[in-house]
């Protein structure tokens, strides 16, 4: 209300300057035949504070200044003044309603002034008062007069009515329509901006959510991995340790290397929280699946693994997700498939795309996994996240010869799995 306020004393101000109203008023009351009129310029001035008044309150209530401001517009109108400076109140208000409110409200208020610019044009235009129009308008002064002869007495009529209407028309029409555009496309601008911020909020949101999914499938894959190995030596270590010392020694000395395997997986992923990638400890891959392999069989569950086919160069997205589900799926494997299951890896390379299968012979069947064809648990969900996110396919269930099968097919470079 302030900066309003400014802009409204300034207008005033200017209007002061330039038109001088006590001029411009004694001036029309002299065109329409009438003496000095005191009462006529306090009106001015009043209707001037009004406007004012319109102006610096138009950012809380626009509609209803725009009717104030009218009102005092109005007022001006009814004088026999031209339009001057401080009559711009209204195409300000307009231009505040058109950026504040709905188009269908905005256009409403353009149409009515309008019809009242032009009803008041044809009125002065008829009545021989001064047209608010282009200022090419002169009184058309008799041919008596113009001789030297003396004027009829009363006001002198203008011979062009409508000349005189569509002057006016053309004139203030064409600064409410300019003004009301104006606001119109503001309040389409903010429109757009607010709309893209949203857009903004949405998809960080959307990423933010997505790296909380990718971190929590990590975090699984490790622990649960992890664990499952650990415990299973632990199992191992706690049946030998009467009978052969050696075989529980060899068991701890397991369960103390996939413990730090396990830390320094668990580091990775949490410094990919923060932005920061560990070029020593890089991701796994597939490269690791010998590794891993050999750690499950030590732990108790037979696998073998079988690759066929050239290795491309995999983005390491898909070299990570690939990894990851064959982690998962031995880890259900040693957590469902019951004592004594072993397991078979078979990774095949194709042109475009990585083919990974992972099929035991237990005889689990808990939902997390082994044995249970629509396991809802977070190592299948988390597995099929990865591979949905890649564009690729997955199927898990119950084997043809028993066990259970997960199978998944990711797209190396983008294209179609």
């Amino acid at each position: 209300m302030v900066r309003d306020g400014a802009v409204a004393l300034a207008l005033l101000a200017a209007c002061a300057v330039v038109n001088s109203p006590t001029a411009v008023v004694t001036a029309g009351n002299r065109i329409t035949g009438e003496g000095p009129h005191t009462g006529q310029l306090v009106t001015w001035w009043v209707a001037a504070a009004i406007a004012v008044v319109a102006i610096a309150a138009r950012s809380r209530w626009p509609a209803s200044m725009l009717v104030l401001g009218t009102v005092a517009v109005g007022m001006h109108m009814a004088l026999p003044v031209p339009f001057m400076i401080i009559d711009l109140a209204v195409p300000i208000l307009l231009y505040t309603v058109a950026l504040r409110y709905h188009r269908a409200a905005s256009v409403g208020a353009l149409a009515g002034l309008l019809i009242g610019v032009a009803g008041w044009s044809l009125y002065s235009a008829a009545n021989s008062l001064p047209v608010p129009g282009l200022p090419d308008r002169i009184p058309v002064v008799p041919a008596r007069a113009a001789v030297g002869g003396p004027a009829p007495p009363g006001p002198v009529r203008s011979t062009n009515i409508a000349q005189n209407t569509w002057s006016g028309v053309l004139l203030l029409g064409s600064v409410l329509i300019a003004s009301w555009a104006t606001g119109s496309a503001a309040r389409s601008q903010r429109a757009r901006a607010l709309d893209l911020e949203r857009e903004q909020e949405q998809r960080a949101t959307l990423a933010a959510t997505a790296e909380r999914a990718r971190i929590s499938r990590e975090l699984h894959d490790v622990v649960a991995h992890g664990l499952s190995v650990m415990v299973t030596q632990a199992q191992g270590a706690a049946a030998a340790l009467d009978r052969k010392p050696a075989d529980t020694r060899t068991a701890l000395e397991a369960i103390v290397a996939t413990g730090r395997d396990s830390l320094a997986d668990m580091r990775r992923v949490l410094a990919r929280v923060d932005g920061i990638e560990d070029v020593w400890h890089p991701q796994p891959g597939l490269d690791r699946l010998p590794a891993l392999v050999g750690q499950v069989t030590e732990a108790g569950t037979k696998v073998r693994l079988t690759v066929d086919g050239k290795r491309p160069a995999l983005p390491s997205t898909v070299d990570l997700s690939a990894y990851r589900i064959v982690q998962e799926a031995l880890t259900n494997t040693m957590k469902h498939a019951g004592p004594g299951a072993s397991a078979e890896v078979a990774v095949s390379f194709q042109d475009y795309r990585v083919e990974i299968e992972v099929r035991d012979d237990g005889r689990g069947g808990t939902p997390g996994g082994g044995g249970t064809p629509g396991g809802g648990g977070h190592g299948l969900r988390g597995m099929r996240e990865r591979v949905y996110l890649l564009g690729g396919r997955f199927s898990a269930g119950r084997g043809e010869a028993g066990g259970f099968v997960v199978r998944a097919v990711l797209p190396v470079r983008g294209q179609d799995a």
